[in-house]
């Protein structure tokens, strides 16, 4: 095989491999945890500001509200968001009343009484706020519920709900990229 042949071969193959699927996130149970149920009527405790506060910082910032539009160059381009900014924040909601519904093979989550989630124990499915794509899985993991959404990028949001005893149900929310966390927080809700 001669050398420009060798050449194409490899910036083919490269081409190729670039493109791709990423791996498939690993599967959660679809198997509820014997008396586990988050059905209920679910209220953020008044102590959270400072969580609530981190959500929003992380939502401005994701969303570019925090950029000047003018930069303070000479050039006077417009701001524009690099290609490689995560866009997994989207697919983040939160609320200070839960209303949460268990049933045999799902659950659905009121935020608020304004948005209302959906996911099936066990899913593994593609998901898209507008023309944002991403990769979920949901289910159970050591007796709690688990939500993990992968953008393009690789960003991922990692959100649990476990029941710290009948009348209280924590939930953590974690924004993970390139193995940097960019959110971490625990939000803590008394049953109403």
């Amino acid at each position: 095989m001669n050398l420009p042949r060798l050449i194409a071969l490899i910036v083919v193959t490269l081409l190729l491999s670039s493109c791709a699927s990423r791996e498939p996130l690993p599967a959660k149970s679809g198997t509820v945890p014997a008396g586990v149920d988050l059905s209920g009527r679910w209220q953020l405790r008044d102590d959270s500001d400072a969580v609530n506060r981190a959500i929003s910082a992380i939502e401005l910032e994701a969303s570019g509200a925090d950029e000047d539009l003018i930069p303070k160059s000479s050039r006077k381009k417009l701001s524009r968001k690099k290609d490689d900014d995560t866009q997994v924040h989207v697919f983040l909601e939160t609320g200070v009343a839960l209303k949460i519904t268990q049933v045999e093979r799902g659950l659905f989550v009121s935020f608020d009484r304004a948005i209302v989630e959906e996911y099936r124990f066990g899913e593994q499915r593609m998901v898209n706020v507008g023309p944002v794509v991403a990769d979920r899985v949901s289910g159970w993991e050591n007796g709690a519920y688990v939500i993990e959404t992968r953008d393009k990028e690789g960003a991922m949001l990692i959100e649990t709900y476990r029941l710290d005893s009948k009348d209280v149900m924590i939930r953590t929310i974690r924004i993970v990229h390139d193995d940097e966390s960019n959110l971490d927080v625990r939000q803590v809700f008394d049953r109403i």
